[in-house]
């Protein structure tokens, strides 16, 4: 799409990145994001992030995205590409950021043999559901997860 780049992040993505990450994740302290950030660094395979900026060279969104090896809900293959996070700046929604963001990890995950891309949202995202279903993705399945402490 015109006037949207998609490239790996780098060092100098970093601030950007972790602008958007606090955004989309708040709940995290943002020592917790910079550590994250550093494992997408070490790593020449996966995990990937992808950073979409317009032609002045803005941030418009992130995606970030990893390989399961282990059972990914409704998948039958492995390893699975799944998306970690997807974030596109509220004023760059709508303009196909997400899209390019997500083609992209697909053809990264297609060479690295995943015949299989997959994700998940809360239950109550339905903002995110909606997403998820324009690009391509199809509901395999709902979960809710309960815990019991258990006393020493």
């Amino acid at each position: 799409m015109v006037g949207i780049r998609i490239s790996p992040a780098r060092g100098a993505d970093h601030a950007d990145w972790l602008a958007m990450r606090v955004a989309l994740w708040p709940e995290g302290q943002e020592n917790e994001h910079r550590a994250e950030i550093a494992i997408y660094d070490d790593d020449e395979q996966a995990p990937i992030c992808l950073i979409a900026r317009d032609d002045a060279g803005t941030a418009l969104g992130f995606a970030e995205a990893d390989l399961r090896h282990d059972y990914v809900n409704g998948c039958e293959t492995s390893p699975v590409a799944f998306l970690e996070g997807i974030y596109v700046r509220p004023e760059a929604r709508g303009r196909g950021v997400a899209r390019e963001l997500i083609l992209a990890v697909e053809a990264w995950a297609a060479g690295l043999g995943c015949t299989e891309f997959a994700s998940d949202a809360s239950i109550d995202n339905t903002e995110s559901h909606a997403m998820h279903e324009a690009l391509g993705f199809e509901e395999t399945e709902r979960v809710v997860y309960f815990r019991k402490v258990l006393s020493a």
